[in-house]
């Protein structure tokens, strides 16, 4: 008689293997109708915060209202530029010699 556990019946495994995967479409799913659910909330609450903005708005600033609508259309903007600092000549130049010297030394360990 063999040692250790019994060898698995590839019948079982399978039927197994198929079970696990249904379970887990399973949550899949589940997850995308709550998804689809959240987003049709978020989708409503916004509408209704565009037309309370649009009834504030109301008489005459009516270009305020379109251009709320016009914000989730247009491209988000990029951000700013970085700036960058401004090094020193002397700075630079100290860079530049001690840069010399470790190359220098490098070449010369290389010999």
């Amino acid at each position: 008689m063999a040692r250790g556990r019994p060898r698995k019946n590839p019948q079982e495994v399978l039927i197994r293997s198929a079970e696990l995967i249904g379970w887990a479409l399973g949550g899949i799913e589940r997850e995308i109708v709550e998804t689809r659910n959240k987003l049709a909330a978020l989708t409503a609450q916004a509408a209704q915060l565009r037309s309370r903005a649009a009834a504030k708005v109301a008489g005459g600033a009516a270009a305020v209202a379109d251009s709320v609508t016009a914000v989730d259309d247009a491209p988000a903007p990029e951000g700013r530029k970085r700036r960058r600092r401004k090094m020193s000549p002397e700075a630079r130049k100290r860079i530049s010699e001690m840069m010399k010297k470790r190359w220098a030394e490098r070449k010369k360990a290389a010999k």
